[in-house]
C-alpha cells in the first residue's frame, strides 16, 4: 500500500500533518499551523519537493541521533523526521519520504 497523508488539529486548534508510509509509520511530521489552507499548502509543498535530494537537510542532534528536515524552495522547514539511531537509517527514511511524498491520499482528522 503506498503512503498517505494524516491532517490533524491540535488542541490549541492548529492544524498539523503527518505523512505515513505504507505500513502507517510516520515519516515526516509538520509544524504546526494557524490555518487548514496553510497545512494543506504545507501538503502540497512535500508533494512537490520529496522528490529532489538537495531538498533534504541531514542533521544530527546533540544526543548523537539523526533525523532530516524537508525544506522548501524558500529554505523552510517543511517537515522534520522522527529520530534514528544511525545515519543509515535516516537515509532509509529520506528513501521513504521520497517514494511516498507524491501521495495524493490525504485522510482527515480534524473533526476527531
Amino acid at each position: 500500500m503506498a503512503g498517505w497523508y494524516e491532517l490533524s488539529k491540535s488542541t490549541d486548534g492548529q492544524f498539523r500533518f503527518v505523512l505515513k508510509a505504507g505500513n502507517a509509520e510516520t515519516i515526516l511530521t509538520s509544524e504546526l499551523y494557524t490555518t487548514r489552507a496553510s497545512a494543506e499548502n504545507g501538503i502540497a509543498s512535500v508533494q512537490k519537493n520529496c522528490e529532489d535530494d538537495g531538498r533534504y537537510d541531514r542533521k544530527e542532534a546533540k544526543n548523537g541521533k539523526h533525523y532530516f528536515n524537508l525544506k522548501a524552495a524558500n529554505h523552510q522547514i517543511i517537515g522534520t523526521s522522527q529520530m534514528y539511531a544511525e545515519a543509515r537509517n535516516a537515509e532509509t527514511g529520506i528513501q521513504s519520504v521520497k517514494s511516498n511524498g507524491a501521495s495524493s491520499v490525504t485522510k482527515d482528522k480534524t473533526a476527531e
